[in-house]
């Protein structure tokens, strides 16, 4: 009788043929975590529209509302990495032969992996539904734009001040007296004059000694004020639309500030909820092993 010879070299270790991801235990995990996040976010959603009120007097300030949003938004994302971590260690295929330590790797990276495939589901849905809304929106837009656009340019050809400016016009050609109104009723092209003297300076960041005379002198004719009368109210005018301006710049960049620290905590939320899918995986894939007698217990 002739005994079969191995051919493998002593102390080589024979790798098995089979795969180390088990994609079914991911995705199940991935879809699990995803539809947890959907929950979740609606739920959120109907408790942050209990919480708001178009009433300043009624309901959460600004301030907690963004606050509570932040939060949940942290507790959605790690509640559902770690289930669907879990859904994916538990699931996954049963290794024999392998050592405790490669078990752990594998379990871990499953659970990461479930995190990323639920990440990329959750961000396609709402980049889907982002994209719907924006194309209902532009959808409308422009249907009412067609029906509105012969009256749109009916008043900006008869009313020159229907812009950014119109208030401030508004307010330095503001007649002294009813009288002065009356007298300037049949007025030709100063409010546009005015208003692209405005914007002419709002560009170039300051306004011409040659404009700024020709708009004192402009509006004491106008409103039948005295020169210095005159003077003043472009002045107090012009304070009024550098504090705008400030204003608006200050919006802008607390928005920005705002927008940056959404991104960076989302970001960071986001990588934790991707520990904790591991975490979730390699406790799901433990117990399946206890369940299984492959480790003890």
């Amino acid at each position: 009788m002739t005994i079969p010879v191995s051919t493998v070299p002593s102390g080589t270790t024979i790798e098995s043929s089979d795969s180390a991801v088990s994609w079914g235990a991911i995705i199940a995990g991935a879809v699990a975590a995803a539809a947890i996040t959907i929950v979740l976010s609606l739920l959120g959603s109907g408790i942050g529209l209990s919480m708001a009120s178009p009433f300043s007097s009624q309901g959460a300030s600004l301030t907690t509302f963004a606050v509570t949003a932040a939060i949940w938004f942290i507790v959605v994302q790690w509640a559902s990495a770690a289930f669907g971590g879990y859904i994916a260690g538990r699931l996954r295929t049963k290794w024999t032969g392998v050592n405790r330590d490669e078990v752990f790797f594998r379990d871990t990276a499953h659970g990461v992996l479930a995190w990323a495939l639920a990440t990329l589901i959750v961000a396609g849905a709402l980049g889907s539904a982002v994209s719907s809304a924006v194309g209902t929106g532009v959808q409308a837009t422009a249907t009412v734009t067609a029906g509105a656009t012969a009256a749109g340019a009916a008043a900006a050809s008869s009313d020159a001040g229907s812009n950014a400016t119109s208030y401030f016009v508004d307010n330095l050609l503001r007649p002294a007296t009813p009288a002065a109104a009356q007298a300037g009723a049949g007025a030709d092209d100063t409010a546009g004059q005015v208003s692209r003297i405005l914007l002419t300076s709002a560009a170039n960041g300051e306004m011409s000694t040659g404009d700024r005379t020709y708009l004192d002198q402009l509006v004491a004719a106008k409103t039948g004020l005295s020169e210095p009368d005159a003077k003043a109210r472009v002045d107090a005018v012009l304070k009024s639309v550098d504090e705008a301006k400030v204003a608006a710049t200050e919006a802008a960049e607390t928005a920005r500030k705002a927008s940056a620290s959404v991104a960076l905590f989302g970001a960071l939320s986001l990588l934790i909820g991707g520990f904790v899918a591991a975490v979730g995986a390699a406790l799901g894939g433990r117990q399946r092993d206890e369940v299984d007698g492959v480790l003890p217990r």
